[in-house]
């Protein structure tokens, strides 16, 4: 069972995390031509400094689901989960871990 932050504590030094860092997301959807720039623009709103350039692909063996691995930088943990809800929340994405 974990606990509340108390009044005045430092959330970032609750987590597990060390903030700000680069931490790695992993994005799983149709293979459609929409999902690569969905995740981009996804990332980019929560991580201004989101380099594009990192990502990495994989195609399931199937070859109807891609895997889209992207590399934010993380400053908090109400960054990371507002990130999560807005990329589940897209029609093309299946998965995110």
């Amino acid at each position: 069972m974990t606990s509340a932050p108390t009044p005045g504590s430092d959330p970032r030094k609750d987590s597990l995390i060390e903030y700000p860092c680069l931490f790695p997301i992993k994005v799983m959807g149709l293979k459609v031509e929409a999902l690569l720039p969905a995740v981009i623009e996804t990332a980019r709103q929560h991580d201004p400094a989101f380099d594009a350039e990192r990502i990495e692909l994989r195609e399931s063996r199937g070859g109807n689901y891609l895997g889209v691995t992207i590399h934010v930088t993380a400053t908090s943990r109400a960054q990371l989960d507002a990130l999560y809800v807005a990329l589940s929340g897209h029609p093309l994405v299946k998965v995110v871990l």
